[in-house]
């Protein structure tokens, strides 16, 4: 039943999201937003949804370990499980912003929320005050680059939504809304039930099955466009996601109620595979072929995942 639990809350999550994305989207347009501001902040707080509820909803419910494993598994499944399978299928080009900026940026984050974990055990409404501040800041650097040398995001756009009604508008937020409740509760219920039942701690489910099912989405969507060779997808895409896990993510669930340090393993261990796979990027960039993950540059990736994921059930 906890099993079951676990797999409707996530498929709950992916139709909530995408829901919530496209409603949220075609309401920017009803205000005239620009697509390069949609594509920008719209979008990319839409995108996230899935794991703030559910590390809100953890967080609520006193499983602090969720709500920081989500975030943490999440953001080690980005780089080692999206893009090692993706770089697999198809090299990945990067450019200078993401040495320059978007790394330098996820790095600060991540040194943040380290942080504030060890010097108080906790996060409380004003450290998370200050992720949510560094997001903002990194939306408004953002939106005057993209204005400087013109829309980028509007690929992430769908047009069509443009001549959406409102009756569809409000239809598809309460599917979302209703979509991301449920399917938050009872995958945070589910996956409460199997550590119980399997006696395997909350934290070790968060980091591995909610983290791998709340990015499955961005796997899916990465796989796809590298069979089909699109280079659409970019490096800053899933830097940019792990930055908005801990900015906005842990920012507000701490907002709305602090997340305190239940695990000690949090600090002395997830959180520093979640250091080194941020860490690792930048030699990888530099190491030949330059400016490019390729192919064996993805096999260390996903190799260093696997082993993340193995030594994690067995601490």
């Amino acid at each position: 039943m906890d099993i079951f639990l676990v797999i409707i809350g996530l498929i709950l999550l992916v139709i909530g999201g995408e829901f919530l994305v496209r409603s949220s989207v075609a309401l920017s347009f009803k205000f005239n937003i620009s697509k390069m501001i949609i594509g920008l902040t719209v979008v990319s707080f839409a995108t996230s949804s899935p794991e703030l509820l559910v590390s809100l909803q953890a967080a609520l419910s006193g499983y602090s370990d969720i709500s920081l494993g989500n975030v943490i598994g999440s953001n080690i499944a980005n780089i080692g499980l999206v893009l090692g399978l993706t770089a697999i299928i198809s090299s990945m080009d990067t450019d200078s912003d993401f040495i320059k900026f978007n790394w330098p940026v996820m790095m600060i984050l991540t040194g943040m929320m380290y942080l504030f974990l060890y010097t108080g055990k906790n996060i409380s409404r004003l450290e998370g005050g200050a992720l949510l501040l560094v997001i903002v800041v990194f939306l408004g650097v953002l939106i005057k680059k993209a204005t400087t040398k013109g829309a980028k995001s509007e690929s992430e756009v769908d047009p069509s939504l443009e001549q959406t009604s409102g009756f569809k508008i409000i239809l598809w937020l309460l599917i979302g809304a209703a979509g991301l409740y449920f399917g938050s509760e009872w995958l945070v219920d589910g996956a409460v039930g199997i550590a119980q039942s399997y006696e395997v701690s909350e934290r070790v489910i968060s980091v591995t099955m909610i983290a791998i099912g709340t990015s499955v989405p961005e796997l899916a969507a990465s796989v796809i466009a590298a069979l089909k060779q699109e280079k659409g997808l970019s490096l800053g895409n899933l830097i940019g996601s792990n930055i908005f896990n801990i900015g906005s993510v842990i920012g507000l669930t701490a907002i709305i109620q602090p997340i305190f340090l239940q695990s000690e393993e949090v600090l002395t261990n997830d959180i520093f595979w979640m250091i080194g796979f941020s860490l690792i990027l930048a030699p990888l960039i530099f190491i030949p072929p330059k400016k490019v993950i390729s192919r064996y540059k993805g096999v260390i990736l996903f190799l260093a995942y696997i082993l993340f994921i193995l030594l994690a059930f067995r601490s």
